[in-house]
């Protein structure tokens, strides 16, 4: 291997750092004993001057990689401390980049030259054309060339764009210049990833097979890697973006990766409307990192939980309470002066759309790598609520926290179980609502206030052993394989329930409100109680039935009934609701589509109606 060259810089630094003495953190026994500072109130200390887990915030929140490599006294000395993981690490760069696609290569170029903040726009969806023309919002970098340029590519203000126009999240000073101010922000003086590259020194993927022998024999390398049957082969049109001094360009953490993500939880703060598809564009994006060769998956990992920490931390800080909330203002008044005040349903995706963002994020979320370890609770970082206040509106901060806590992805990864566990928060999942009832859950939605406190979704299998109290005007639907056990109270609003088992498995109380069930019916693992309110149901014609009740059902003398018939023709009475006993009955029963009657029919502990053309 030949000489490395280490600037004079990166040494004074890794000797402040106490880097040159290995692997071993260094303090006194009184600073040991005090409990640092949580992340969102020490952020700006992340700076190129604080290089250690005592005093930078974001190196220490980061310090979980420690547990698979040891940082050397230069860049090419570190010790591979878990070698199945890094070993997994750099295979999956490896297989990504040697069977990458033409069309996936340009990409990775695109992102990598594009500005973070423009790229993370096309999470927006349907109202992302919308966006770059209100916020002014250009780019230069739109295609790849063909082979590798004979200089460094930059991303520039096009010639012949819109007086304004400036690159990233667009003008300050547009029709959506706040939304932007907020992006800026989050991507502020205190946001960047370099302090973590200089402190932990881990290499590159390409440096790592590059530098190596590469056969196939099961030796080791210099770094202590094991050797690889092939190199991590960079996209051509990057190679002269490649940093050239080593001991100032690591690989943990991405710094791309940052960036798009601090990007995306920005627009997602002020456009909550595209809460989930903004951050699984932001796993996608990042993931070009791999496929561009430029860094692996613990590296994007890396900076995807620094990104977390700091939106969090910069949404939290008392300075920005302005200016979080005039972002959110600003865009939701310019989209609803654009497509109506429908926002949301202007916005929200397809259900395969949904679906390929499922899959992707999940995969992402680890990129499968060794996981091991006992299993440890989600304990949820101090200020990790303010990621979902404009997307819970309608729950309180505590509520939200829970949201978090019961969302959490599993412990045994080193990465993600570092301090804090920022890396352990599933935000797209988070955003579907509670993972689990461990008690009693009041919510209330308010129509008048429209969005998402008028009506949500709640798409998680949740479980525990608490319940779900409904309250307010608006409309909560459940659409989850839940199996909470503490049951389920409708007093006011909306509850609608998507899937056969979204009322859990505890008794279910209706006071009052409409209790709207899914086409293919509902059981009640419970027994079933409703005084008031109404019961909607759409009636299927192949004779299914609306309501299964495995426990006593009573109906009381204020009922209603509302019935949408199915297509199909009606031959015989439909079940609509089934108890091991049944009470009471339908004070009213209305029928919602037009041409048709309903007919009550009785018999044991079954009422079903039979269908009349009128």
């Amino acid at each position: 291997m030949p000489p490395i060259s280490v600037s004079r810089r990166t040494v004074l630094r890794a000797s402040a750092a106490g880097l040159l003495a290995g692997p071993v953190l260094r303090g006194s026994a009184a600073s040991a004993a005090v409990a640092p500072a949580a992340f969102v109130d020490s952020y700006q200390t992340n700076l190129t001057a604080n290089l250690t887990v005592e005093t930078n915030a974001a190196v220490r929140i980061l310090s979980g990689v420690r547990r698979v490599w040891a940082t050397g006294a230069t860049w090419n000395t570190g010790t591979v401390l878990d070698r199945a993981f890094l070993r997994a690490n750099i295979r999956y760069v490896v297989q990504v980049t040697t069977h990458r696609t033409d069309a996936e290569a340009a990409t990775a170029f695109v992102v990598d030259r594009q500005h973070q903040s423009y790229s993370t726009i096309a999470g927006l969806g349907p109202l992302a054309p919308l966006y770059r023309a209100g916020a002014l919002a250009v780019t230069g970098i739109t295609t790849a060339p063909a082979g590798t340029p004979a200089t460094t590519v930059s991303d520039a203000v096009p010639a012949g764009a819109p007086a304004g126009s400036a690159l990233g999240a667009g003008s300050t000073t547009s029709a959506l210049g706040k939304v932007a101010t907020l992006v800026n922000t989050l991507r502020g003086n205190f946001s960047s990833g370099n302090p973590a590259k200089f402190a932990f020194q881990y290499p590159r993927p390409w440096r790592v097979t590059e530098d190596s022998q590469v056969v196939d024999t099961g030796a080791v390398d210099a770094f202590g890697f094991p050797v690889y049957a092939s190199d991590v082969v960079v996209v051509p049109a990057l190679l002269r973006q490649r940093g050239t001094n080593p001991a100032e360009d690591g690989g943990y953490v991405s710094g791309h990766t940052n960036a798009l993500f601090l990007a995306a939880l920005a627009y997602a703060y002020a456009v909550p409307e595209r809460f989930q598809e903004l951050v699984a564009t932001a796993y996608d994006l990042a993931h070009t990192r791999i496929v561009a060769g430029m860094h692996s998956p613990a590296d994007v990992i890396g900076g995807r939980i620094l990104a977390t920490a700091l939106a969090a931390a910069i949404l939290r800080d008392p300075a920005n309470a302005t200016v979080k909330a005039d972002a959110r203002a600003q865009a939701l008044a310019y989209f609803q002066a654009q497509v109506g005040p429908d926002v949301l349903g202007y916005a929200r995706s397809t259900e395969a759309e949904r679906k390929i963002n499922v899959k992707n994020v999940r995969h992402k979320h680890t990129y499968d790598l060794p996981a091991h370890g006992k299993r440890v609770p989600v304990t949820v970082p101090t200020g990790a609520e303010v990621l979902l206040e404009t997307r819970l509106p309608y729950l309180d901060a505590g509520q939200r926290r829970e949201v978090l806590r019961t969302t959490g992805l599993t412990s045994g990864h080193p990465i993600l179980d570092g301090p804090e566990q920022w890396g352990r928060l599933n935000l797209f999942a988070a955003a579907d609502g509670y993972g689990a009832f461990d008690a009693g859950v009041a919510v209330t939605l308010d129509a008048a206030l429209g969005g998402f406190h008028a009506a949500d979704t709640w798409r998680n299998d949740i479980g525990g052993r608490g319940g779900l109290v409904k309250l307010g005007s608006g409309a909560l639907t459940l659409a989850g394989d839940n199996d909470f056990r503490g049951g389920v109270t409708l007093a006011q609003g909306t509850l609608t329930a998507e899937s056969r088992t979204a009322l859990g498995a505890g008794d279910v109380t209706v006071t009052g409100g409409t209790l709207r069930l899914a086409d293919d019916g509902v059981r009640v693992r419970g027994g079933f109680r409703q005084s008031g309110g109404t019961l909607a149901v759409t009636l299927d014609p192949h004779g299914k039935t609306a309501l299964t009740v495995e426990d006593d059902a009573v109906l009381g003398a204020h009922v209603t009934l509302s019935i949408t018939v199915g297509r199909g023709s009606f031959r015989g009475p439909v079940p609509v609701i089934k108890a091991r006993r049944l009470r009471g009955r339908f004070a009213s029963i209305v029928v919602t589509t037009p041409g048709f009657r309903a007919e009550p029919v009785t018999y044991g502990d079954t009422i079903a109606v039979r269908i009349r053309a009128v």
